[in-house]
């Protein structure tokens, strides 16, 4: 029995300079043939994965998305999502955002490429 050949999907990480552009990119690349889109979330992010087997991601230009993913970005996202303590769990966003400070917790990117790495069928490239 032969394996299936891998589908290709490149993330062109010169388009990403946020976290919005981001999920603009992901559903650019991902949901080309969707009518719905992806809101900025990293569950609705790994759950959408789950739809996808057997493929090659190329992220291009990554050292440029990795940036602009960082710890600034990162940061910013945790505090506002602490402006809504109604939403999130507050106790654990402070935690992520106290490691984040400490230098031992990861930016919005290595989040990203983590949960990427969850999904075995799945090889992520960072070009």
């Amino acid at each position: 029995m032969s394996k299936m050949p891998l589908q290709t999907i490149t993330i062109e990480g010169s388009r990403i300079n946020d976290i919005a552009s981001f999920y603009d990119e992901i559903n650019r690349v991902f949901m080309a043939e969707s009518d719905w889109h992806l809101g900025q979330s990293l569950d609705a992010l790994n759950d959408m994965l789950y739809g996808f087997h057997n493929i090659t991601i190329i992220w291009n230009d990554a050292r440029h998305s990795k940036t602009a993913l960082g710890y600034a970005v990162t940061r910013q996202h945790y505090l506002h999502k602490l402006k809504s303590p109604d939403r999130y769990n507050i106790k654990k966003i402070s935690a992520d955002l106290a490691m984040l400070d400490a230098g031992t917790g990861p930016t919005y990117f290595e989040i990203v490429t983590n949960i990427i790495a969850l999904h075995t069928s799945i090889q992520l490239r960072l070009l």
